[in-house]
């Protein structure tokens, strides 16, 4: 029996920006080769797989090589899909079980508020090869449980990064964030993971639970619009409460289709 699966851009309210994630929504659960190679074939920096429990949904993130711990933009894709497929009402809550605990999301006119994990970082020395690998001097860098967070001097240098990914590949970690102040944003960020095959990620919704906590030490704020500086681009708000991170974004679906295997 074919099994339904649709493409949707998180992080923007228009097709063909923000971060692309296909997100399937199983009768039941499968194995983990079979996702695996799904998300392989799909080859989006995430697929979504959803099986639904109780009161929620059990919510896994693959990228092309490897299942991860933390993923925003296909969260925001998957609260969209089941709202627009119906599998929830429209004011009905999301709730998913996850890695990373239980996550939620509630619409909000056109917006979508996701409840994460803040994910602050600690001050950290630079390893070997990062600041040739971004080719700029940093301001700081810091790292967490998942990432590098690097702060750069401005947008512009932010913005005009040619990283080297064969460099940044050899870091024991998920990924590197780069950010500065932004103009027409409180601040900007690219993120790069090819360690976790993805050499620069569109929208990174969980690296804002880094960035909050980051830039509300050094803005004396909580709220904020944010812009990842991407090829494809997408904003990103983001509200700060105790231990969580409050992320919004929109979505729009792209694709329906189904898989045959």
């Amino acid at each position: 029996m074919a099994q339904p699966i649709i493409q949707v851009d998180a992080f923007t309210e228009k097709p063909f920006a923000g971060n692309p994630a296909a997100v399937c929504v199983l009768p039941e659960a499968r194995d983990v080769s079979w996702m695996q190679a799904v998300a392989r074939e799909m080859n989006l920096a995430e697929t979504a797989f959803l099986v639904r429990q109780a009161d929620g949904f059990q919510l896994r993130w693959f990228t092309p090589t490897v299942e991860v711990d933390l993923c925003g933009h296909a969260t925001l894709a998957s609260a969209h899909a089941l709202w627009e497929e119906g599998h929830l009402k429209p004011g009905e809550q999301a709730r998913f079980y996850t890695r990373s605990g239980l996550l939620t999301a509630e619409r909000n006119g056109s917006w979508i508020e996701m409840d994460f994990p803040a994910k602050p970082e600690e001050p950290a020395s630079a390893p070997e090869g990062l600041v040739e690998a971004l080719g700029a001097p940093p301001k700081y860098i810091g790292k967490n449980s998942f990432d590098y967070i690097v702060e750069l001097d401005s947008e512009d240098t932010v913005r005009s990064l040619k990283p080297n990914f064969a460099i940044l590949e050899k870091f024991p970690v998920r990924g590197v964030i780069v950010t500065s102040r932004g103009s027409g944003y409180d601040f900007i960020c690219r993120f790069f993971a090819p360690a976790s095959g993805i050499n620069e990620d569109p929208v990174t919704g969980s690296a804002y639970c880094c960035l909050g906590p980051f830039w509300k030490k050094r803005l004396n704020k909580s709220e904020f619009i944010a812009y990842q500086a991407s090829a494809r681009g997408g904003v990103v708000r983001v509200r700060l409460e105790g231990d969580r991170v409050k992320l919004g974004g929109q979505a729009v679906t792209v694709l329906r289709g189904a898989l045959l295997a």
